[in-house]
């Protein structure tokens, strides 16, 4: 199928499926500020071809597919970095616990 003739709606996952990847990448860069706004704007797009009202066809669902393998991986990494946020803010109110108590034991 030609670029003037594609169909709207595989356009526009092929547009969300682009994005996938940049949420992606943003995820693995920290980049929350980008992911949130890339995130809004595939979600714009994957609710306007769920608003088309007609079956998908098998490509289609690949793609569908692809975007919500790449936006599991998305999700993991920032899982993973939230437990990783999440232990060093631990060490670091054990290191500050350590050092209260070594002052007040010098105080004596």
């Amino acid at each position: 199928m030609s670029g003037a003739m594609k169909d709207p709606a595989r356009a526009t996952l092929e547009a969300a499926l682009a994005l996938s990847q940049r949420v992606l990448a943003a995820a693995d860069q920290s980049d929350m500020q980008s992911l949130v706004c890339l995130d809004t704007e595939r979600l714009r797009l994957l609710e306007s071809v769920r608003l088309r009202h007609r079956p998908l066809d098998a490509s289609e669902q690949a793609m569908i597919e692809e975007i919500c393998r790449l936006n599991d991986r998305a999700i993991g990494l920032m899982e993973h970095q939230v437990r990783s946020k999440s232990r060093a803010l631990d060490m670091a109110a054990v290191g500050r616990r350590a050092v209260a108590a070594y002052w007040a034991a010098g105080q004596r």
